[in-house]
């Protein structure tokens, strides 16, 4: 699971979903890390920007042009666990779909993105998902391009 920040809020072209209004605020993706390198390469392939001439291959590489890099979770398994994680993440309080079929083009959910009024406490990960904070160390960051620092929340 991403956590991604958005400053202010903007228009984005996501594929072939289409455009939408992104709000301002806090933003929570759920995805597999099956391909090629698992987990540590899809991290650090979300951790950065794309490159000039590069394009976007998920629906969340539109999105993170946007956004911050705040944070991740995860979970090992053999088991899909992003629509159930989705799922999860949908049901906390006031979490709202903004962009119908972000991430979930592949299933049945309605989104695999939601935005949330503030990311919940690494209990709640911990508790609800059994997953745990994956620590990226700032040197791994700049390594990868980003300018910012992990914080938690």
């Amino acid at each position: 699971m991403l956590a991604l920040r958005l400053a202010v809020p903007c228009d984005v072209e996501v594929g072939r979903l289409g455009g939408a209004a992104f709000p301002a605020g806090w933003y929570l993706y759920v995805g597999s890390a099956l391909g090629p390198g698992g987990l540590q390469a899809r991290l650090a392939r979300h951790m950065r920007r794309l490159a000039a001439g590069k394009r976007a291959h998920w629906h969340i590489d539109y999105l993170r042009e946007q956004a911050t890099w705040v944070g991740a979770w995860a979970r090992a398994s053999d088991q899909r666990l992003e629509c159930i994680w989705a799922e999860a993440l949908r049901q906390l309080p006031e979490a709202e779909i903004v962009m119908p079929g972000f991430g979930a083009s592949d299933c049945g959910c309605p989104a695999h993105l939601v935005r949330v009024p503030a990311l919940p406490a690494d209990e709640w990960f911990v508790d609800a998902l059994k997953a745990e904070r994956v620590i990226v160390d700032n040197g791994e960051l700049e390594a990868q391009g980003v300018g910012m620092v992990f914080f938690a929340p």
